[in-house]
Formats: C-alpha cells, sequence, structure tokens
C-alpha cells in the first residue's frame, strides 16, 4: 500500500496502475471466454476501474464498509484522508477533529487499500478557513438542497463538501466513488452535483453502520463518554418508531415526526436541532410520503453533534415495502440457474436470467450492422457503437410458465426469445459480455428493476454487487468433486467429447482459485449470506431450502 501526500505522486501513482492494468486486460482480450464461464458467473475481464472512498479520517467499521464494497469492484481502491476546512464554520470543531493518520494507514493496509491519498490543505490549494472566507473557486449546489436540514446549522458546510469532493473526483477520476447513507444529505447533494456536472462517475451509496446498540458509527462518536454514547442511542430508537408506524400505515409527516421526537424526549440531555421528513433525491420537505421519504435527525449532546436517518419506502402490494430479491451466488458448477429458475417459479417471482440480457445486446448488435472482428477482438469504433447501444436498449424478461422453456425476452419491443439462441448470437456473445460499458448498462438496468422487488438472480456477485441489500442472501456451493460429477452428467447428456472425472476436477479446482483470487469481483460469500452445501441434494431439494429461508426470512421482518 502506498501513501500519497501530493499530486504528482497521486498522479504518477494512477498512471502506472492505469498502464499496468491496460497491459493486463491487453494479455487477456485474446482469451476467449467460453459461454459457460460467461453465463455461469457473469465474468467480466476488466482490470482498470479505480474506485475512490473520500474521507477525513479517524476510520471505523463505518468506512470498512465502503472499502470493502470499492474492494469488491474495483481493480484498484484509493482512500483519500483529508480534514476539509471548507466545510467547518467559524465555531466548529476543525481544530479538534480526529486526525489518526498512523492508525488509518494500518486500518487501511489491513482492508487491503492500495492507495492513501492524504495531502495538505495547501498542496490542493486550500486555504486554512471556513469557504465564506474563502477566495477559491466554489462548487455551489442548487440553493433547494441547501436551504433545510443540517445547512441551517451550519451555513457552506455543503458549498465546502461539494467544493473538495469536485476536487478530489478531478485528481483521482475514479470510475466509483463510496458514500455512507449516514450522510444522507451529503450523499443526494453529490447525486445531484454528478449528475449536473456530468461526471463520468458512479456514485456507489452504501447502508448505514451500527453499534450492537443501533447508534450509528461516526468519527465524532469517540468524543461521547460511555454514559454519552448510550444516551444517543435514543435517535436510532425515535427512527425506529416512526419506521413501525410507518409500516402500520401512517404517512403523514407529522405523525412520523411526532413519534420520533416523542421517544427522543426520554433523554433530556439531548438537544434536537431538527427532525424532518424529505424526498431522498430532491430533499424537498414532504408533508406526506407517497413513494418514499428519509426521516433525518440532527441533535446535540454535549459538545458533539450527531446525525442520523432512516429511508421509508411506500408499500408494494399493501402488505410489503416491495417483493423480495432473492440474491444466489456461488462457484461454478454449483447449479445456481436451475435452482434460481425453480425458486423463482414456486415463488411466482421474476428469473433474472443475466445470460439471455447478454444474449439481446449481442442480438441487437449484430442486427444493427456492427462488424465485430472475430470472436474476441473489437475495433474501437465498434466498442462505441456497441456502448451505445447498451446504454440506450431496454431489455424485458417475461416468466416461462413452464421450467423446460426459456425466459421469455423482449428488447426495445421486440421479441428476440428464440433468436438470441441461434447459433450467430452464440458465436459473438462472449466477445458482447466482454465489453465493461455492456455490464455497466445491463447491471444499471437490473439494479432498477430490483427497486421493484420480485427477483431471483444468481451468479458470483450478485449478493456483493449487484443487489447488496437483497432481502435474501444465498451462496450456493458444493464439493469439487460433486460439482465435477455433475459436469461429467451434463457433457455425457449433451453429447460432447468424453473427459476424464479428474481432469474435471482439477480444471473446478483452478477455477475456484482464479474466481476467488480476482482483483475485480471476487468470488466471495456475503456477510449476511446463509450457505447451501448441495451435495447429495437434487436441485429440487435445494431449492425447497431456499424457499424456506426467504419464507423465514419474511416472517421474522414481519
Amino acid at each position: 500500500m502506498r501513501l500519497l501526500t501530493t499530486v504528482a505522486a497521486l498522479r504518477c501513482y494512477l498512471n502506472q496502475r492505469r498502464c499496468l492494468a491496460a497491459r493486463l486486460a491487453s494479455t487477456e482480450s485474446n482469451l476467449m471466454l467460453s459461454e459457460e464461464l460467461l453465463f455461469d458467473d457473469q465474468t467480466i475481464w476488466d482490470q482498470t476501474e479505480i474506485g475512490l472512498v473520500p474521507t477525513m479520517g479517524g476510520l471505523h467499521k463505518g468506512h470498512l464498509s465502503l472499502i470493502e464494497r470499492a474492494r469488491q469492484e474495483n481493480s484498484t481502491v484509493v482512500v483519500s484522508i483529508f480534514v476539509n476546512p471548507l466545510q467547518f464554520g467559524p465555531n466548529e470543531d476543525f481544530q479538534r477533529y480526529p486526525r489518526t493518520l498512523e492508525l488509518d494507514r494500518e486500518f487501511c493496509e489491513q482492508a487491503g487499500v492500495d492507495a492513501i491519498f492524504a495531502p495538505t490543505p495547501e498542496e490542493i490549494g486550500v486555504p486554512q478557513n471556513s469557504i465564506q472566507e474563502s477566495q477559491v473557486t466554489q462548487v455551489i449546489p442548487p440553493s433547494a438542497m441547501i436551504s433545510g436540514l443540517c445547512s441551517l446549522s451550519r451555513p457552506g458546510h455543503f458549498q465546502g463538501v461539494a467544493t473538495i469532493v469536485t476536487k478530489l473526483f478531478n485528481l483521482v477520476q475514479p470510475d466509483r466513488a463510496y458514500f455512507g447513507q449516514k450522510d444522507g444529505q451529503q450523499l443526494a447533494i453529490i447525486k445531484r452535483l454528478v449528475a449536473d456536472l456530468n461526471l463520468p462517475i458512479e456514485i456507489v451509496a452504501c447502508p448505514t453502520v451500527r453499534e450492537v446498540s443501533g447508534l450509528a458509527l461516526s468519527s465524532r462518536n469517540q468524543y461521547l463518554t460511555a454514559t454519552e454514547k448510550e444516551q444517543a442511542t435514543v435517535l436510532f430508537k425515535g427512527l425506529r418508531q416512526a419506521e413501525a408506524a410507518f409500516r402500520a400505515g401512517v404517512r403523514n409527516s407529522s405523525e412520523l415526526i411526532a413519534l420520533a421526537r416523542q421517544e427522543i424526549a426520554k433523554v433530556n440531555t439531548i438537544f434536537v436541532e431538527y427532525i424532518e421528513l424529505v424526498e431522498p433525491s430532491t430533499l424537498m420537505f414532504l408533508e406526506k410520503v407517497e413513494e418514499e421519504g428519509m426521516l433525518a435527525i440532527a441533535a446535540r449532546l454535549g459538545s458533539t453533534r450527531l446525525i442520523d436517518n432512516t429511508i421509508l419506502c411506500d408499500v408494494y402490494d399493501g402488505l410489503r415495502q416491495r417483493q423480495a430479491i432473492i440474491a444466489i451466488d456461488g462457484p461454478a458448477g454449483a447449479g445456481k440457474s436451475t435452482v434460481a429458475r425453480q425458486v423463482a417459479n414456486q415463488l411466482g417471482l421474476v428469473y433474472l436470467d443475466t445470460g439471455a440480457m447478454y444474449r439481446a445486446i449481442t442480438w441487437l448488435v449484430l442486427k444493427n450492422g456492427i462488424v465485430l472482428d472475430d470472436e474476441c477482438a473489437i475495433a474501437e469504433d465498434a466498442r462505441c457503437a456497441i456502448a451505445e447501444l447498451a446504454h440506450q436498449c431496454k431489455i424485458e424478461l417475461t416468466p416461462s410458465p413452464n421450467l423446460q422453456s426459456p425466459v421469455g425476452v423482449s428488447i426495445n419491443g421486440t421479441d428476440v426469445t428464440q433468436e438470441i439462441r441461434t447459433i450467430e448470437v452464440t458465436s459473438k456473445v462472449s466477445a458482447i459480455a466482454a465489453q465493461s460499458e455492456v455490464r455497466k448498462a445491463l447491471v444499471k438496468q437490473q439494479q432498477s428493476w430490483g427497486k421493484r422487488g420480485g427477483l431471483v438472480a444468481e451468479g458470483r456477485d450478485i449478493g456483493t454487487h449487484v443487489f447488496p441489500d437483497a432481502e435474501v442472501k444465498i451462496f450456493l456451493t458444493a464439493s469439487v468433486g460433486e460439482r465435477a460429477r455433475r459436469r461429467l452428467q451434463d457433457f455425457r447428456k449433451q453429447g460432447q467429447p468424453e473427459v476424464t472425472l479428474e481432469q474435471l476436477e482439477r480444471d473446478i479446482a483452478e477455477r475456484d482459485q482464479k474466481d476467488s483470487t480476482r482483483k475485480v469481483s471476487p468470488l466471495k460469500k456475503a456477510a449476511d449470506a446463509v450457505e447451501v452445501q448441495t451435495d447429495g441434494l437434487s436441485a429440487s431439494e435445494v431449492a425447497a431450502q431456499i424457499v424456506d429461508c426467504y419464507q423465514k426470512r419474511l416472517s421474522d421482518e414481519w
């Protein structure tokens, strides 16, 4: 891991990483992706992506969750540590804000961070005064987004945040940047900043990490005494009261706020700055939750300012906030696709056939006459055309009542269920799927469907990357010997050339090693996934276990 303190060192480091990644990508582009490899775990050979985790130091488990997500999705992870003077007011805690660079350095090294960028204010051209007194060029968010919530007691704060975050984005030029949901107003403003300035960066929101007591993790928690930490949990309790009322049907802002305020009032040492219900993306105040609302709280306990929030989603069908998502991950040959289709069929959910989605894009590419040099090489102009098609197309999947029939697929309104199974599409799909922009476009569509819920999806990083908030996560696995036996049976049924069981076992073991040690999207069991060992079980028996997990999960929640 590298500690970089100057802009010159950062640029040199990132240039070296990109050059190395380009050479690796060039070498791997000559490898043909087999269809089995592609559709079993959605492997995409992209070695160039950079993830940025912006912090002010004082790192804790909340930051670790951001780093782990970045590690899962990028080949290079950069953590910035910069106590930003522009976001502190004249009477705020800039001077005493935790500065623990050596501890943070050890923390990052253990977490697998590639580089820390820890500049001084002078190094990146920021004077050590507040945004109101600064003469630097400022990035000013829309006035409607900085006129309420924390802006009332911290004028200029979000201008300071937006200015420094924009600087960091320009310096690092990451593909993705990671922020916690705890800072809900900040998250909404940064998403708007990226959209309005057309920055080519994906903003990844990560769930709030809490102590066992429910207290949201924050660098400022170290200011609290043990007694104050216990008292501070009342903020979370207030949010929980509002959540319970929301699930019971309460939608009016005044009622939800009153319930949270009533709970917090039980601790008379806490001074509430605000409790407000706003739309999570625009931060506009809501009188009633129609679809989604963010109930946000800011309060002071002694000299420490604390914030927290919860997202309230409107009901999906009168019973649940949305139908659940079941994410099934696991190694090659574990039977994920067969089981996923059975689970979806039994529960009346949609089987997210990602392989069919890649085939549909390939069909569209061929229909538009885009010339592919060969199965695994695509010219630069063709790559641009493919990227444009992928990001503009709309794919729809229709469940099939017959498990032996393929999922119905349409793209841009055209039914291509049968067309995507042709030899022509099959021969080109691996090369199309290897394009990172195709992967990004399809994941975006998948996540859009995920907002409605009601999906069963399988792959290698479904529960850790595509749907990290899935209600039910399953890690489906089996011994190498069992998977080799199943693969041999499949080969014989398909009339493929005979191969020994020993050879299949060696191939699968090697595949497992490669998948679990990949720099990008390695095969990894999500922390909250249920592992299902399938040795000796039929697909129906495995599906029954997953259905049972699903039903127990819903009964526990409701």
